[in-house]
């Protein structure tokens, strides 16, 4: 099996564009739909550890920015090891990667997000 350490650049437009939307979102301070994209752009990213990384780095902000303690506290352990198990190809593919779920546990990947790694080559 082949482990990659940065997103395909097939991935990589989709990655962004998810970040973006959760800016965007988060800016106008529609947090749900902010919260949405940053899990979207995690399941997207997850295999890669920067991208990884960086997402539960935003999610640990979020945290903050939502004053939930729980979040925070879920996110330093997904921030200090998410990008280490990407590097090592050990991801519960699916995961959106927030507090609220098991850290380790598989989910599916809704069709919407499954079209974008068919049309791109790129397995989940």
């Amino acid at each position: 099996m082949k482990f990659y350490t940065t997103l395909p650049k097939a991935l990589k437009p989709y990655f962004t564009g998810e970040l973006d939307l959760f800016e965007n979102e988060y800016a106008s301070n529609n947090l749900t739909t902010a919260w949405n994209h940053l899990e979207r752009a995690h399941i997207i990213g997850q295999k890669y550890p920067y991208a990884h990384t960086l997402v539960h780095w935003k999610m640990l902000q979020f945290g903050f920015k939502i004053k939930s303690s729980k979040e925070i506290i879920g996110q330093i352990p997904r921030l200090i090891f998410g990008g280490v198990k990407s590097f090592v190809g050990k991801i519960p593919v699916g995961n959106p990667g927030g507090a609220n779920v098991p850290p380790l546990k598989p989910f599916p990947i809704d069709a919407q997000l499954q079209e974008i790694f068919i049309k791109t080559g790129v397995n989940a």
